[in-house]
Order: C-alpha cells, then structure tokens, then sequence
C-alpha cells in the first residue's frame, strides 16, 4: 500500500494557514506543536489533521510563494476529496475567505479552489460518483472557471 501520509508547508506564521484548515476541517485538530531547527533558524511547528494524515505548518519563511498564475516551479496546489463541498464553502464564507476559482460544470465532481492567508492554494472537490470511469472522467467540463466568487452558485 502506498499513501500520502501528510505535507510539510513553511509559511510566514502558524495562525492564519492553521485557522483556514481547521474552518474547512472542523474534524481536524492539532495533533502536536514544538519548535525545531531548520539550518540555522528556530522554528516554531505544528501538526493538524487527524490520526492518520496532516498537514505540518512551520513559521519563520522568508520571501514569497510562487505566483499561483505563473509558471514557477513548486506547489500549484493541494487537493482535498470532501463529502460537504457546501459546508466548507459556507465555513469559510463567514470567516471572509472567497472562492478564488470555482471549477466547470462537470457531470460528476463539483471543485472549489481557495488561496489561505500564506498564499497556498487549496483545492475540494467533491464527487457524484463513485465509479471510477465517471469520477475520474477528463473532459466532459463546460462554461467557464469562475473567479473570486463567494458560492458555489
């Protein structure tokens, strides 16, 4: 068996990135927090998700993400597989964050994508299917992706 076990993010604090995941993932928790050398400077850590899969969140970065519109190498994002794509959307409408693209219509997957206060973008999606020629089905998509919105309507 192979599985992503977790993701090792370096952002400017801890707060803000940990305060969106756990708005989307109310389930989730802090699983541990600690401090830790990284070359010559200490950082501050923290572990959030559940028993088996998380998310590592370590402050003090220097500089800026790659611009998500450009064509930088790094991380374009992290996808999420969700049963409740409405609620983490309405979660995070009354914390003030916005859809930064709402996917195309597809037949069976509906897919949100939201940047977090560090600059990483997220990506839920959640399917209509279970069947693996429908859920991983490319093409099929039509309108168009839709920009800075704040629901999935």
């Amino acid at each position: 068996m192979v599985r992503l076990e977790h993701v090792n993010l370096v952002v400017k604090e801890l707060e803000p990135t940990l305060d969106f995941l756990l708005t989307a993932f109310p389930e989730w928790r802090v699983r541990g927090r600690g401090d830790g050398i990284w070359g010559d400077t200490t950082r501050h850590w923290v572990h959030v998700g559940d028993d088996d899969y998380y998310i590592t969140l370590n402050d003090n970065a220097e500089g800026e993400n790659r611009d998500l519109s450009g064509i930088q190498p790094g991380v374009a994002h992290m996808g999420f597989v969700v049963d409740d794509l409405e609620g983490i959307v309405s979660r995070l409408a009354e914390k003030g964050f916005n859809i930064d693209i709402l996917g195309r219509e597809h037949p069976y997957r509906r897919t949100v994508y939201y940047n977090d206060p560090a600059g990483f973008q997220f990506e839920f999606l959640q399917y209509s299917s279970d069947k693996p020629e429908e859920k991983n089905m490319y093409g099929g998509e039509s309108g168009e992706l839709k920009r800075n919105v704040t629901s999935l309507n």
